[in-house]
């Protein structure tokens, strides 16, 4: 099998867990990307970057932990879809964790997103994000929907 995107073995693979934290209401948490950041400004899954050795699962409740204060356990992860997508210096890999059970109070930290927004899955489309979340968006509507 050949790779249609002969650059893509060049670009270093990251690996970032999200979460769509999804209240009582349905209404799904987005979180804004810091301004000085790459793609500073655009909305996202909260979420982060795996370290070296660290399961997906482990980096997103530590993740979720120092962004936003909550405390979610390992078994309210629900492994729900992944986005794989080529940026121009990196290969982003980023599996996509349904969560609806979490404990403390939100609190942003102003170092991870300079804002945060609860949305309607049928609003997500509204809100400018990078194309790997575009594509998860796309799971979690066509969910809603069924």
């Amino acid at each position: 099998m050949q790779m249609s995107d002969a650059g893509a073995s060049s670009r270093p693979l990251l690996l970032v867990a999200a979460a769509a934290l999804i209240d009582a209401s349905g209404r799904v948490l987005l979180t804004q990307r810091p301004q000085h950041k790459q793609l500073g400004g655009l909305w996202e899954f909260p979420g982060g970057k795996v370290e070296p050795d660290e399961a997906p699962e482990h980096a997103l409740v530590r993740e979720l932990k120092e962004e936003l204060g909550l405390t979610v356990e390992p078994d309210a992860l629900d492994p729900f879809a992944f986005a794989s997508h080529s940026y121009a210096d990196f290969h982003l890999l980023m599996p996509l964790y349904i969560v609806s059970r979490w404990a403390g109070e939100l609190k942003l930290d102003p170092n991870a997103a300079q804002a945060m927004a609860w949305a309607k899955i049928s609003e997500l489309r509204s809100y400018q994000m990078p194309p790997a979340d575009i594509v998860l968006v796309d799971r979690l509507t066509e969910r809603s929907a069924a």
